[in-house]
C-alpha cells in the first residue's frame, strides 16, 4: 500500500502512520532499527528503496527515504508511506525536501524515528566528507557510504580515511568479503608457511583494489603492492609471494576466480560481483565500529604503488560496478 501525502509536515505523516497501524493492522512490533538513505538522486531513490526492501527480510527496520530536491523551490515537504507489500519486511517513509528545508533532513527525520532502535544512514550516492559530521550522520551509530559512487572514487576513498570516525564503514569495504575469505582459507592449508610479499592488481579507480591492497598489507605485515589493470574488470588478482610458491587468486572475467597454490589443485571459485542488497545486508549485522576495516584504511598509505587521487572526471564504468 502507498499514501501520498503533498505538502505535509512530519506531525501529519506520523499521524497517518498510526491511523494506517490502527486501521489496517500494520504495525512497529519487531523493527531492529532506523535505517535513513540520503540521495540527491531521484533517479537513486527506487534503486536504494529496493535494496533497503531486499536487506530488510534479514534486518527488519523502518526506512526514512530523505529525497533533497531543489532548493531555490519554495519550502515543502512531500512525503509517501509505503506498507505492506510496497515495503519489504519494513515499513518505508520517502521524504522529499524543497527549498531551505533540503538542508535541513535531519529536523524531518527525527520525529518520526523509532524509539529505543538503532540507527544507520546510508548514502547510496554522493557522501559528506566526514559523514560523521553531517547532521544525519550524527543520528546514526553506523554510517555508511559508497567510494566507487563518487567522481573520484579513489579520492573519495582518502576522504574516508582522513575523517574515519568509529562507526563510518563503505561499500567498497564489504564487496571485498568473498575474495578476503577465500584468502584467508588458503592460508589455512599446507605448508602453513609465512607471506613474503603481496602483489594485488585491479582498475586504477576501483576502490575496493586498494582496500583489499591495505587488509592484506595490515594483516600479513609484509611489503604489498597494487598494479593497475585495464578498466573494467575491478580486482583482477591478488598474490601471495611463499617460499614453496605463490598462492594466487585470479579473476578474469569479473565471475569466476582460479585459486591455486603449491600442492593444491587449481580451484574454480564463484567470485562475482556482489549487488548492492547483499553489500547493505552484510554491513546492517553490525552497529560496533569496525576495527578491521579502519585498519586496511590506515594501512593503504603503506602499500607500494598506490595512487592517492584521480584526474577529475576520470570514473570508470568499472568504478560504478565495483570489486
Amino acid at each position: 500500500m502507498i499514501i501520498d501525502l503533498p505538502s505535509t509536515t512530519a506531525s501529519a505523516v506520523n499521524h497517518a502512520l498510526i491511523d494506517i497501524r490502527e486501521r489496517g493492522g500494520a504495525v512497529a512490533v519487531g523493527r531492529v532499527l532506523n535505517l535513513v538513505i540520503v540521495t540527491d538522486d531521484s533517479a537513486q531513490v527506487e534503486q536504494s528503496i529496493e535494496a533497503a526492501n531486499e536487506a530488510s527480510m534479514e534486518h527488519p527496520c523502518r526506512v526514512l527515504v530523505v529525497a533533497r530536491g531543489l532548493k531555490r523551490a519554495g519550502t515543502r515537504l512531500d512525503a509517501q508511506i509505503r506498507v505492506g507489500g510496497d515495503a519489504g519486511a519494513s515499513e518505508v517513509l520517502v521524504l522529499r525536501l524543497y527549498g531551505p528545508l533540503a538542508d535541513h533532513g535531519d529536523s524531518v527525520v527525527v520525529p518520526l524515528l523509532l524509539a529505543d532502535c538503532p540507527v544507520v544512514t546510508w548514502w547510496p550516492g554522493v557522501s559528506p566528507a566526514a559523514p560523521a559530521i553531517d547532521p544525519l550522520g550524527q543520528l546514526a551509530q553506523r554510517r555508511i557510504t559508497d567510494a566507487a559512487a563518487a567522481a573520484q572514487p579513489i579520492k573519495a576513498l582518502e576522504s574516508r580515511r582522513t575523517a574515519y570516525t568509529p562507526g563510518d564503514t563503505d561499500l567498497a569495504w564489504s564487496r571485498l568479503t568473498p575474495w578476503r575469505a577465500l584468502l584467508a582459507a588458503a592460508l589455512d592449508l599446507p605448508p602453513y608457511e609465512d607471506v613474503d610479499a603481496v602483489t594485488v592488481t585491479g582498475a586504477a579507480d576501483n576502490p575496493s583494489t586498494d582496500l583489499l591492497a591495505g587488509w592484506l598489507r595490515a594483516r600479513l605485515e609484509v611489503p604489498v603492492r597494487r598494479r593497475t589493470s585495464p578498466p573494467g574488470g575491478g580486482i583482477h588478482a591478488a598474490v601471495l609471494e611463499r617460499r614453496s610458491g605463490p598462492v594466487e587468486l585470479v579473476r578474469p572475467d569479473g565471475k569466476v576466480g582460479t585459486l591455486r597454490q603449491p600442492g593444491q589443485p587449481d580451484r574454480q571459485v564463484p567470485l562475482r560481483r556482489r549487488p548492492v542488497r547483499e553489500c547493505l545486508a552484510e554491513e546492517l549485522r553490525r552497529l560496533d565500529p569496525d576495527e578491521i576495516y579502519y585498519a586496511a584504511l590506515q594501512a593503504m598509505t603503506e602499500v607500494e604503488g598506490r595512487r592517492t587521487g584521480a584526474t577529475k572526471g576520470s570514473r570508470s564504468a568499472d568504478a560504478r560496478r565495483g570489486p
